[in-house]
């Protein structure tokens, strides 16, 4: 039986938002917030670690171009940025991707502590106090 094909090596051109030699911004499949944009390296890497710095520049080089498009079309009020690094902080296609995650006013009633809910217990720093 044939492996199948990386979700990221095989992205339908049409899918594709901003096409560059070496990185590529595409919309989210499932996405949490309306514009939720993937930045993903052409070269079949796992871990952001493991990529090389010109991979990393042409990331955040689209990073910036995908926030540009994304205030024109949809005026979000802020962003959450990240990377899943590893099974254990949840990555489930071992292609690297980092998320553009357009947030709006009164999407969540109360959305302090960002990325800190990766770990909800932890998240509420403020309230330990």
């Amino acid at each position: 039986m044939e492996k199948p094909a990386c979700l990221f090596c095989a992205i339908p051109r049409e899918q594709i938002l901003i096409d560059g030699p070496i990185a590529v911004a595409a919309r989210d499949s499932y996405p949490v917030s309306k514009g939720h944009t993937l930045i993903i390296p052409r070269r079949h890497v796992a871990s952001f670690f493991e990529t090389t710095d010109e991979e990393r520049q042409a990331m955040l080089k689209l990073l910036d171009e995908a926030k540009a498009m994304l205030d024109r079309e949809h005026k979000p009020d802020g962003y959450n940025i990240g990377i899943n690094n590893g099974p254990a902080a949840g990555q489930t296609v071992m292609h690297l991707h980092m998320h553009l995650i357009p947030r709006y006013a009164g999407d969540l009633p109360d959305p302090r502590g960002g990325v800190r809910w990766v770990i909800p217990e932890k998240a509420a720093y403020w309230e330990k106090k």
